[in-house]
């Protein structure tokens, strides 16, 4: 038995490249992307994304040479997702939100050679190149420019100072060979956390897990052949947390959106009959409060996947009234996306609705692509017990584990210190061996000696029947330390006052855990949908320290 070797015939690497391959011959008539009036077959995206490819390599780009995106959800920004690998490059695709600095910084520690640019942007990224080229031995990526694709009748764009992307295609050779990967250990994308541009971290993902964690994917939305997905998550946020792989392996539809509203959903829905959608809690929130004229009736059961902070019980249970099949998800850029899923038992069905929505809003146990997930003493790498009360660090382990920082030994060493990868999330291990978070430990607030979960607190204020979102943040306290300060936006014009929701909160929670102070405003966010805490953090501490005498009342 010890004799037998891989050879050509058993082992080839692993790569997600091979779905796309597989799609344009099983789907190859089937509609694989939809963008407007813009619609592509398989085998057409097959062919386009060879093209890519060749035109990606005639720019000088080799084995591992990084490939920088800035777009929204369209149909380039999908076909990137496979060509870019295709020629055996790395693709990076970058925040449309970042600001010219951050994506010069960016730009220069992930080394890219060529950017790709929807017209959208190219004026921030125009400056960004500007800056990157006044900085001493900084190299300046190629520019090519992703026009609106209107229509394929209408989608060049003619300025000859640009290198453009359907220019590209039309002239890129159709035989190009794909550069498969040696190894499935080769990089395929590189993805930026949401950390400080003075300490990028660039975290890299291999073909091999890129891989699994899109068959995990589609095994945990309980995704059939040929599903059509609507595109309300970031393609550029772990590459659209592995479903623009995922969705290739079931030959499925890309439902393209350049701009997610609560309307464009619902229109979506109806028209296209979709069947598959991915969003952070902001934007469930979204869906949860249209107004009655952007709202449609939902024609079927539809599956969305969750996941980013824990959704409030009460955006569950108003999902699954309107006509949503809520899957909760849990995972980091480190980890591909998902990597836990809140697996629903039968027994649950029975209980009490609010009790349901608890269960859901768990990050869970964790998906077919991991090794395993566990709640931890940071220190002695023990397991918290099961009890549903001891908190620790959420850690992971397994293939769909990042290969690693960028150009960061020690940050890459002190993430796998121990022999998992420390997340950084605070959580606590039922006896069902499902896992809950409790906060961030960057987050969590410590009153008086006592662990205040910011979740916890926000789950409270979400339940209040005027309250649209709320953010939960320490703010210093002369006599406890820190207490909590609670940022809410209302669904409508101010009907409540910061006394009357703060008592609801101390109606249902201990009183060390309900704000002491509470301010109206809307909730700063990042692109993804993430509530941005460090600045409603700042703006606590600015608030300065509540006095001895306040903080005893």
């Amino acid at each position: 038995m010890d004799k037998l070797n891989r050879c050509p015939a058993n082992y080839t690497p692993l790569s997600p490249i091979v779905f796309l391959k597989r799609a344009g011959s099983v789907y190859r008539e089937h509609t694989s992307v939809v963008y407007g009036s813009v619609r592509f077959t398989w085998a057409e995206t097959l062919d386009r994304c060879i093209r890519l490819a060749s035109a990606i390599s005639s720019l000088n780009i080799s084995n591992g040479d990084v490939v920088a995106v800035v777009a929204p959800n369209i149909p380039a920004m999908y076909e990137l997702q496979f060509g870019v690998p295709m020629a055996g490059a790395v693709l990076c695709c970058l925040n449309v939100r970042h600001d010219a600095r951050t994506m010069s910084v960016l730009l220069r520690h992930s080394e890219a050679k060529v950017i790709f640019v929807d017209l959208q942007f190219l004026e921030v990224v125009h400056e960004a190149l500007h800056l990157l080229s006044q900085q001493k031995n900084a190299k300046v990526p190629i520019l090519v420019l992703i026009p609106e694709l209107n229509s394929r009748q209408n989608s060049q764009y003619t300025d000859p100072a640009y290198l453009t992307y359907e220019s590209l295609l039309s002239n890129a050779d159709r035989n190009f060979k794909i550069r498969w990967p040696e190894d499935e250990w080769d990089s395929i994308a590189l993805n930026y956390t949401s950390g400080t541009t003075s300490s990028p971290k660039g975290v890299v993902y291999s073909h091999r897990g890129a891989y699994l964690n899109a068959l995990a994917s589609v095994l945990l939305c309980e995704m059939m052949s040929m599903p059509v997905y609507l595109w309300t998550v970031p393609m550029f946020h772990c590459n659209g947390w592995s479903f623009a792989w995922a969705i290739a392996a079931q030959g499925g539809t890309n439902v393209c959106l350049r701009n997610v509203t609560a309307s464009a959903i619902f229109d979506a829905l109806v028209e296209h009959k979709v069947t598959h959608l991915s969003g952070a809690p902001t934007v469930l929130s979204m869906i949860a409060n249209a107004q009655p004229h952007e709202r449609k009736p939902v024609p079927h059961i539809v599956q969305i996947v969750t996941g980013g902070a824990p959704p409030p019980a009460a955006v569950l249970s108003t999902m699954t009234k309107l006509g949503f099949h809520m899957i909760h998800s849990y995972g980091l850029t480190e980890t591909y996306g998902p990597s836990s899923v809140c697996v629903w038992k039968p027994q649950w069905d029975s209980l009490p609705e609010e009790q349901q929505a608890k269960l859901k809003a768990r990050q869970g146990v964790p998906h077919l692509g991991l090794w395993d997930i566990d709640v931890k003493n940071p220190e002695t790498m023990e397991s918290v017990n099961a009890d549903g009360k001891a908190i620790g660090e959420v850690m992971i382990k397994g293939n769909t584990v990042m290969k690693g920082y960028l150009n960061d030994v020690a940050a890459t060493e002190a993430a796998f210190d121990g022999g998992w990868f420390r997340t950084g999330d605070l959580g606590v291990m039922h006896p069902d061996g499902y896992i809950e978070l409790k906060d961030r430990s960057k987050d969590i607030i410590i009153s008086g000696g006592e662990n205040v979960s910011t979740i916890e607190v926000e789950s409270i204020l979400y339940n209040h029947p005027e309250i649209l979102e709320a953010a939960v943040v320490g703010r210093p306290d002369e006599y406890w330390g820190e207490t909590p300060c609670a940022f809410v936006k209302l669904k409508g014009p101010k009907q409540v006052t910061a006394e009357s929701i703060i008592a609801f909160c101390r109606a249902r929670l201990p009183h060390f855990m309900a704000p002491k102070t509470l301010i109206f405003q809307d909730l700063p966010k990042s692109s993804t949908g993430k509530i941005q805490k460090v600045e409603l953090k700042q703006k606590a501490r600015a608030l300065g320290s509540i006095t001895k005498r306040q903080s005893k009342l």
